[in-house]
């Protein structure tokens, strides 16, 4: 997840600097796996400053070329060849000193002291799109009266540079796949670390409806996979290019502004953690949206021109008569939003994990929107972001809200309720802690405390926390905002003496039997226990099969290690590593479909220990004291 370091001080009060911020989101568990600086004009201007035309005559070798002495605010002024048309004294300009780095594209040039047509020049007086602040090549830029001569171009154009926070996050919290999601922890370890702050997100206020001329309906068919479906229609847009704040914020972690209204849906999607969609309404036929499953093998084409053969358990988001898209993973074409499109339907829905990640795992789809859906998005803050996507369509393209929202919620997710005991938490920590800091953290974390008493308190935990459902998940949230380092490490070390088994045992021996390989110049290798049927030939029914595989090369369990090793041989073969000595370690399973049992399932599988070596290439090679030899199996 790449987090914007000032998208994120819009959502919660620090003066940290990024790499202290970094340092606070890794020992919350939001682990930092990179910190970049970023510049939303390449380079940031650097070399770059405010100089004044003090001459400009007519180059002597050339009717178009002008020799001018130009004022850089650092005492002699400089000589510079310029061809631009307006070029006049008198001028306040933008003037690359000599050093600076100019790019076109991913193409770099450095502005160095050159000659030419037999005149010397010791920089470049520049246009906008030299710069990479416009696209205008007619002339040089030509600033106001007031301009400082010797600013630095940088700080005359008020650019700042951002920094890009890569957060590695673990497949259990899906909270913090936004900006506010991360915005959340970091006001915890704020206010845990006794740092003034307050958190605050755009409200509603300006939601309003302006007119009921496009009402859609809703039905949800599939009420299993998909908890909630709501939806506004906005008219008359102007589909058009973003503004540059919203260019500048998506570019900046990663995404490529496409035009206003879906480059709106992705700021909602990166800022709150809820995926958005957007129809062309005219394309909703009947002007109504049913989510359903479709027959087996129903086609269809997704935005990318691809044709699918739809499951019957793939949900879809349909019109009055057909699909417009997989839900949560990826839209038909057709459906999208283009040039010409007036009037848009904006989604905002929660659907069933599960249901979406096997959907993307079916057709090979994975997106921005699945990423979260297949995660877990947070089921109340469906409207929020349908409110705040609409308001933003008011104001960057001129649409008017023409419904009221729709949203259709059968069967509402209630918040998980947590019983807490002081002792419980305690006990796993390993340490006292004051029940007033217990009952603290849990507030920060947006708990709700519904009772408390000497032992201990009843939690209501949001429902965005779909890791959160135990006292033992409260417990690891209390932990990681206290600080495991605020722990300490006992004085003793409590242990029991257990008597010697066969797994001890064999575990002694292939200790044995790998230092002896070892010391015979062999190297361990561990390879997956998933591998690829197609490997086994007409063996398919003794093959323990995977129910939801990744990928068809990690389909089933190995039946052999031989596989694997001739994988990591071939591997380093391919890199020059010919003269190879591998051993391994490590279980093999089968499946005996003869001892197929309902009563007892596990009869028809086996699970063995295995040790297998590889050898390949030259036994000996380059000695002096010996000829090259080949490796043999003997």
């Amino acid at each position: 997840m790449n987090i914007s370091y000032k998208w994120l001080k819009e959502y919660v009060d620090f003066d940290l600097t990024p790499q202290e911020v970094c340092e606070a989101l890794t020992s919350t568990g939001l682990e930092v796996d990179a910190l970049e600086e970023v510049q939303s004009i390449k380079g940031g201007l650097r070399g770059l400053y405010v100089g004044k035309v003090l001459t400009c005559e007519a180059h002597p070798n050339s009717d178009h070329l002008h020799v001018t002495t130009v004022d850089l605010g650092k005492g002699e002024p400089s000589q510079i060849v310029c061809g631009a048309p307006n070029v006049a004294a008198g001028q306040k300009v933008i003037v690359a000193d000599l050093g600076c780095v100019l790019y076109d594209g991913d193409q770099e040039f450095v502005i160095k002291k050159s000659k030419l047509r037999g005149v010397e020049s010791n920089g470049m007086i520049c246009a906008e799109d030299e710069i990479g602040i416009g696209n205008d090549h007619s002339g040089i830029i030509v600033l106001p009266e007031d301009a400082v001569v010797g600013t630095p171009a940088a700080e005359y154009y008020h650019l700042e540079s951002d920094w890009l926070i890569e957060v590695d996050i673990t497949a259990n919290r899906a909270d913090g796949l936004s900006h506010w999601g991360v915005a959340r922890d970091l006001y915890a370890w704020l206010k845990s670390n006794g740092h003034e702050t307050q958190m605050h997100r755009p409200d509603c206020s300006k939601f309003n409806v302006d007119n009921h001329d496009l009402p859609v309906e809703v039905v949800i068919e599939n009420q299993e996979a998909c908890k909630r479906y709501a939806c506004v229609s906005i008219t008359d847009c102007e589909v058009k290019e973003s503004p540059d704040w919203l260019k500048n914020k998506l570019t900046t972690v990663g995404l490529r502004p496409i035009n206003n209204i879906v480059d709106i849906t992705n700021y909602i999607m990166m800022a709150y953690g809820q995926p958005l969609h957007c129809f062309d309404a005219d394309m909703v036929k009947g002007h109504k949206i049913v989510v359903k499953t479709m027959p087996e093998g129903t086609p269809f084409q997704t935005l990318d021109g691809v044709e699918h053969k739809l499951s019957d358990r793939d949900l879809a988001i349909c019109n009055a008569e057909d699909p417009m898209c997989i839900a949560g993973v990826f839209g038909g074409k057709g459906s999208g939003t283009y040039e010409t499109t007036k009037n848009v339907v904006l989604e905002s829905a929660y659907f069933h994990p599960t249901w979406i990640r096997k959907s993307a795992r079916r057709h090979g789809l994975s997106t921005d929107a699945s990423f979260r859906f297949e995660r877990g998005v947070d089921p109340n803050g469906t409207i929020y972001a349908l409110q705040q996507a609409a308001i933003l369509c008011q104001e960057l393209a001129g649409g008017k809200v023409s419904m009221d929202i729709c949203d259709v919620y059968p069967m509402p997710i209630k918040n998980a309720v947590v019983e807490l005991k002081y002792d419980y938490v305690n006990n796993l920590i390993g340490k006292n802690l004051n029940p007033g800091i217990i009952q603290t953290i849990c507030r920060w974390l947006d708990m709700e405390v519904k009772y408390e008493n000497e032992q201990g308190v009843t939690l209501e935990i949001p429902a965005y926390r779909v890791d959160v459902q135990r006292p033992c998940d409260v417990v690891e949230d209390i932990l990681r905002i206290y600080g495991y380092n605020n722990v300490e490490i006992p004085t003793q070390l409590k242990s029991s003496l257990v008597i010697k088994g066969d797994e001890d045992r064999k575990h002694k021996l292939a200790n044995l039997v790998s230092e002896q390989l070892v010391g015979e110049g062999f190297n361990e290798i561990l390879n997956n226990s998933l591998t690829r049927s197609a490997y086994y030939g007409d063996k398919q029914d003794t093959l323990v099969h995977i129910m939801n595989p990744l990928s068809s090369d990690l389909n089933v369990m190995r039946q052999t290690l031989l596989f694997g090793g001739l994988e990591s041989i071939q591997y380093n073969v391919n890199r020059k590593r010919q003269n190879l000595r591998f051993f391994e370690f490590g279980n093999v399973y089968t499946f005996n479909p003869e001892k197929q049992n309902d009563d007892d399932p596990m009869q028809a599988y086996k699970e063995q220990y295995h040790a297998a070596l590889w050898v390949t290439g030259k036994r000996v090679e380059g000695s002096w004291a010996h000829k090259n030899e080949d490796s043999r199996f003997y």
